[in-house]
């Protein structure tokens, strides 16, 4: 999970970029980058840390041009942080290219070899964005005829990337002296917008991993960039598109709606919010039907992003709904903490409960997900701790059993709580009376209902189904395997400013 953003202005765009940036901090907090375009030159400065860390007055200042990017990390499996993997990455060969990536290839190992031993290009980092980055770059070379580039060519080379590249990806890329170029994955499992903005001076575009991005920045939407789609437009702001895979389908993350998305966006046609609400209505259906016996006080989410279904399900039941624990925002996600003692540590940091709505009650907690358990383990504690007689536990979420390997932290099986247990039996790793999930088929239904022309998700971390149909058992051992050796290590505070030039 990553946020991207690219832009082709009239009017310098690094506060724009920047602004667009904070909006999508949810989507990754371990690192930030800006590059943006002033004639042949690059200008770039990213690093570890949350947006407002990365960037000062004086890197601001540094970020002239019309036409960017920008990107905000987190790392996926097996992946560390370090100065040289935040994104967006820059090639000079054949032409200066700096590109950002949302998601995760699947195929990496085999890539870096064709790289080096084919097209003789060399990848300095475990990042398969670099990876990804190469490919493109290489694409370009065999398709530009005596090094120049229309937008024939260039979508020429993002079909050679669909072909040579698996698994999820939605990119937004510069290239030197043409413009901005974007494109989703052939599944469509990460998502990927556009809107504009019309102007006194001519139409600015906007292409972002959400649409909320749009909404804050003033632009209108135009829609989703489909599953094999190319855009690109150019410095003068002309805009072309081009379908560039074969036999595309649209398969958006169903992760997205349950957890990572914020509740204001709309993917892929499909309202995050209003998902996050079906998702509370078929989850009281199922207490209604199955656990009658409940006999539950009053509905409590874990903030923030289970509040709808929260708020949905005790309207269901006609119970009361009340707020017991206050956020600190100050706080990371504690989904993506690098390490378990942190991870428990930090929920105490993050949320604070208010004894007098547990105190004598039997309280019905509701989260969007369990994952691994630690975050629900402390909260029900903390319930009991604040007087609750009896703690019940809703996830609007079916059971995680899953790795997740297009660009979601879910690595290794046994760090994932309902991997081999029951419900009971996680229900008493979690501490809770009772424990109740999600059926896969009503959260399939619940988003689907929506917008019903999108008939299929990713949804692997839940079933197992890899939906690009090359995961293989011996490509999870690998995965899980080089997270026990390599772990996530802390990062520091280092960050990158480059300016670079392209020469013709």
């Amino acid at each position: 999970m990553c946020g991207i953003l690219g832009v082709v202005a009239k009017n310098q765009i690094n506060q724009l970029l920047y602004d667009g940036l904070l909006v999508l901090q949810h989507r990754g907090q371990d690192a930030a980058g800006i590059v943006t375009a002033e004639g042949a030159t690059f200008h770039m400065h990213k690093g570890g840390g949350m947006v407002r860390d990365v960037f000062r007055t004086r890197d601001m200042r540094a970020l002239l041009g019309a036409c960017g990017i920008a990107h905000t990390r987190y790392p996926t499996a097996g992946s560390a942080w370090s100065a040289a993997e935040s994104q967006p990455f820059y090639v000079n060969s054949p032409f200066g290219l700096v590109l950002g990536h949302n998601g995760n290839l699947t195929n990496t190992d085999q890539l870096k070899s064709e790289l080096f031993r084919q097209d003789l290009r060399h990848v300095n980092t475990n990042s398969d964005s670099e990876v990804l980055l190469n490919v493109l770059a290489h694409e370009l070379q065999e398709g530009a005829a005596n090094y120049k580039l229309d937008p024939a060519t260039i979508f020429k080379a993002v079909s050679g990337v669909h072909r040579r590249c698996r698994g999820a990806y939605a990119v937004v890329a510069m290239i030197a002296g043409y413009g901005l170029l974007a494109f989703r994955d052939p599944y469509g499992i990460r998502p990927l917008i556009y809107g504009k903005l019309e102007t006194e001076f001519g139409t600015e575009y906007l292409v972002a991993s959400e649409s909320v991005a749009l909404d804050a920045l003033g632009y209108e939407v135009v829609r989703d960039i489909a599953p094999g789609e190319a855009i690109f437009i150019d410095e003068d702001g002309n805009f072309y598109a081009q379908q560039c895979a074969t036999n595309p389908s649209l398969n958006p993350c169903i992760f997205e709606y349950v957890y990572l998305a914020r509740p204001d966006s709309v993917i892929d046609g499909i309202s995050v919010y209003e998902t996050r609400l079906r998702m509370g209505e078929s989850l009281a259906d199922k207490i209604r039907r199955q656990h009658a016996d409940l006999d539950i006080d009053v509905v409590i989410p874990i903030p923030d992003s289970s509040r709808p279904a929260a708020m949905q399900l005790a309207n269901r039941l006609n119970l009361p709904y009340r707020e017991g624990f206050i956020k600190n925002r100050y706080i990371g996600r504690t989904f993506i903490m690098p390490g378990q003692s942190a991870r428990r540590k930090s929920v105490r940091q993050k949320l604070n409960a208010i004894g007098m709505e547990f105190k004598g009650k039997n309280v019905m907690l509701v989260d969007d997900s369990i994952v691994r358990g630690t975050t629900s383990r402390e909260i029900v504690q903390m319930a009991r701790e604040s007087g609750a007689r009896k703690v019940f536990f809703a996830s609007a979420a079916p059971p995680v059993r899953f790795p997740n390997v297009y660009g979601i932290d879910m690595p290794t099986r046994e760090e994932l709580i309902a991997t081999g247990r029951s419900d009971e039996e996680i229900a008493r790793e979690i501490g809770a009376d009772h424990l109740i999930y999600q059926d896969l088929d009503a959260l399939i239904d619940d988003v689907r209902s929506v917008n019903p022309a999108v008939t299929r998700f990713e949804d692997s971390c839940f079933s197992g189904d890899y939906i690009t149909g090359d995961v293989t058992q011996e490509y999870l051992d690998g995965v899980e395997a080089q997270r026990r050796d390599g772990g996530k290590p802390q990062r520091s505070a280092t960050q990158l400013d480059l300016n670079l030039e392209v020469v013709d």
